[in-house]
């Protein structure tokens, strides 16, 4: 049976590690999660879209491909479930995902 051996460490390697380890410490600068309001104006623009007219053509845009999949002859159950998730995705989700980011920040 064969054992495995971890490669041995110098004092030179354990002290430029810790030295290392020491000037990240000190260079780190404090960050807040949530504090940062960059992206805010484009996150509500975002889920303003999402949540309003912009989903609703989204979903329609959805079921209009699963109606013309179904026509050309070719029907599959996913030509029905995509729409019905899109439309559900795009109508629950954002406010969904917005207080599951909300609630980890």
């Amino acid at each position: 049976m064969k054992t495995l051996s971890l490669p041995r460490m110098s004092r030179g390697n354990i002290s430029d590690i810790g030295f290392a380890g020491l000037v990240a410490a000190l260079a780190a600068v404090a960050a807040i999660a949530g504090a940062d309001a960059t992206f805010a104006p484009a996150l509500t623009v975002f889920t303003d879209y999402l949540e309003g007219t912009g989903g609703a053509i989204i979903t329609v845009l959805s079921l209009a491909g699963g109606i013309i999949g179904m026509a050309s002859g070719r029907f599959s159950l996913g030509q029905i479930a995509v729409p019905v998730g899109v439309g559900i995705g795009v109508g629950t989700g954002v406010p969904i995902v917005t207080a599951a980011v909300t609630a980890v920040i």
